[in-house]
């Protein structure tokens, strides 16, 4: 039963993604069928496998021992300020996000990641059928935030009509920056993190391939010398630490912000209709949470985590997942944390519309006027990835 109401709610935002296109006609079925085996046979791998669970445990385990070293750095500049035994959120999980995006930074300045990047880009093209810019964009999407991966396609959007601009824009708001990827493994399970990372970039092109359909450009040619802007190793480390400063404050800033009024608006509703606001958004999203294969006695709070994200940001959200995680059925952990590894929630609107002003005003007027659109494409993304993997838990 559970994998049958799993395989209806995929067929649901599959559904909806088709009623919302603007060319019905000119979807590449190819192409979607393509993605989502590919997502079968990924999540299979992932979960299912002798050799899948070992690359999980084995890319967990590295990445935890790579920021163990990053931890060094955080110790030397606040050692002592946070007593043994605690956890400053700031501290312990804030901070760490300046080490990884200096790591991300270095690798990309001796384009090891850039040159990954393009060539499996290509090769998804090659297989899907899809433009090799709107490939390339979705695996970089992996590795780099919003604004960062529209930055490295800076010099394909003059020619890019809306359609096109739509399916970029989705794809980077489907998906997360690796640069904040320890983050959220020191809130969520690291599987799920890993997991959503790759199968979003693969969901944000699906769905947003349906909304907004495209042919193959066959003269696209991708530059990686446009992903960095650091002429030295030591240039890189500056900018790669600079930038994860600033996401760290802004992070704090947003939590600050959001957290204080999600609590102040709780407190007025509760006070007016003996209700929460994050209970309210738990019936409202309940229905989701359970075609995307959460336990029905459980689908209410999973719909307010669920909406809790979409209102404030992920990073909102896992903070009201993770006290949960050992009381809540694994299915429902799996499928909800799977759910908010991405930055689909209406701030990211305004981040992305921000960054193509600053590239092209022309195309950031064409973003705004879809962007509730890209939203809820973005959304339906998530939703997909999630109950993917939720087949498979």
């Amino acid at each position: 039963m559970d994998i049958l109401i799993g395989v209806i709610g995929i067929l649901l935002t599959l559904v909806i993604a088709f009623l919302l296109s603007n060319d019905k006609k000119g979807i590449n079925y190819k192409a979607i069928i393509t993605l989502f085996v590919l997502q079968l046979v990924i999540t299979l791998i992932m979960f299912k496998t002798v050799i899948g669970l070992k690359v999980v445990e084995t890319v967990s385990n590295f990445v935890t021992t790579v920021l163990n070293y990053g931890y060094e750095g955080v110790n030397f500049v606040t050692g002592g300020l946070v007593p043994e035994g605690t956890s400053v959120f700031f501290i312990n999980v804030l901070m760490l996000i300046i080490f990884t995006s200096t790591l991300l930074s270095i690798l990309t300045y001796i384009r090891v990641l850039p040159l990954a990047i393009k060539y499996i880009g290509g090769a998804l093209a090659k297989i899907t059928g899809l433009s090799k810019v709107v490939s390339f964009n979705s695996v970089n999407s992996i590795f780099f935030g919003q604004s960062e991966a529209l930055l490295a396609i800076k010099t394909h959007l003059d020619k890019m009509d809306r359609n096109k601009l739509f399916i970029v824009s989705t794809s980077a708001m489907a998906s997360v920056s690796a640069s904040i990827m320890g983050a959220y493994m020191s809130m969520i399970p690291a599987q799920y993190v890993l997991v959503a990372m790759l199968l979003n970039a693969l969901s944000g092109l699906t769905i947003a391939s349906i909304i907004a359909p495209i042919g193959k450009d066959e003269d696209e040619e991708i530059h990686v010398k446009d992903i960095s802007q650091a002429d030295s190793v030591f240039g890189a480390i500056s900018a790669g630490a600079l930038d994860g400063g600033r996401v760290a404050l802004i992070v704090a800033a947003m939590l600050v912000a959001y957290v204080g009024l999600m609590a102040l608006i709780n407190a007025a509703f509760a006070g007016a209709l003996g209700i929460s606001f994050t209970e309210i958004l738990g019936y409202i999203f309940a229905p989701v949470a359970f075609i995307m294969g959460v336990p029905s006695n459980e689908i209410v709070t999973a719909g307010s985590i669920m909406g809790t994200k979409l209102a404030t940001n992920e990073f909102v959200a896992m903070l009201q997942l993770q006290p949960m995680i050992e009381k809540l059925n694994p299915k429902t952990v799996g499928i909800i944390s799977t759910f908010l590894v991405s930055f689909a929630n209406f701030s990211s609107i305004g981040i992305i519309s921000g960054s193509i002003q600053a590239i092209n005003r022309e195309k950031a007027n064409i973003v705004e006027k879809f962007g509730l659109k890209m939203l809820l494409a973005a959304t339906l993304a998530s939703i997909l990835t999630a109950t993917v993997v939720g087949l498979f838990i």
